[in-house]
């Protein structure tokens, strides 16, 4: 197992990719703590399927853009587990509606980008003292970063993009101190993402327009996730992976 006695936070852990995650970095060996918000019946379920497999994981409620619940989390890991933290992965994140620049207000501008980059760097910022040497963080961007994004998503899309210029900042940071910052620009993944916010003629259109001709699965992008967080990708720091069936190069 590539990540044995590690331990692990991962933030928007319950479900969805953030769920494929948890559950590869247990079934890895990690010591896994769950981050979830506002659904506890998905953080049990998941919860449960990696004790079912054999895995170690916790759950801890919190919302990531309010410092007093990040610190919360970072307390209950190391309650839980001791006083390392050796993997962050922070998936939590969302586009929380399509509007575009006449339909925004400040508020809703401001919450989209609290909640794909303030909790980023909340979070980062609590874990990190807490880090041994090759330690790893993998955050999550998006392709819509690259892009622009889809209609209506040009504050998720800003977000992201200031994501992966954090990921490479803190690369350089951190890099001294032998931790390593990466991030993931997935493309079309087959999540309730899509489901909520991409209607299925653009799933369909966008999944075809791949070389692979389909959507991503969550459990793909855990895979790439296992891997960034382990000893095999040691010289690999300050990347934005795209993880999109190719239907857009970097």
């Amino acid at each position: 197992m590539m990540l044995e006695n590690k331990v692990a936070i991962v933030t928007g852990g319950a479900r969805d990719i953030g769920k494929a995650v948890s559950k590869k970095l247990a079934a890895e060996g990690a010591k896994v703590v769950i981050n979830y918000f506002n659904n506890e019946d998905q953080a049990e379920e998941t919860l449960s399927e990696i004790l079912k497999d054999g895995g170690v994981a916790t759950i801890v409620q919190g919302d990531m853009t309010k410092k007093a619940d990040v610190d919360v989390v970072v307390q209950h890991a190391q309650d839980t587990y001791g006083h390392d933290i050796d993997i962050l992965v922070n998936v939590a994140g969302g586009l929380v509606s399509r509007k575009t620049l006449d339909e925004m207000d400040e508020n809703f501008f401001n919450t989209v980008i609290q909640l794909n980059l303030n909790s980023v760097f909340l979070v980062t910022q609590a874990v990190v003292p807490f880090m041994p040497k090759g330690s790893s963080i993998v955050n999550f961007s998006s392709q819509a970063a690259r892009d622009g994004g889809g209609p209506g998503a040009s504050a998720y899309a800003t977000a992201k993009g200031a994501v992966m210029t954090f990921t490479r900042s803190l690369a350089k940071e951190l890099g001294p101190r032998n931790i390593r910052v990466n991030a993931l620009c997935p493309g079309m993944i087959a999540t309730t993402f899509h489901d909520v916010f991409t209607k299925d003629a653009v799933r369909e259109k966008v999944a075809n327009g791949t070389p692979l001709r389909r959507e991503g699965e969550a459990e793909e992008v855990a895979n790439l996730v296992a891997c960034l967080a382990s000893y095999e990708t040691s010289f690999v720091t300050g990347a934005n992976l795209d993880i999109n069936g190719g239907l857009a190069f970097s």
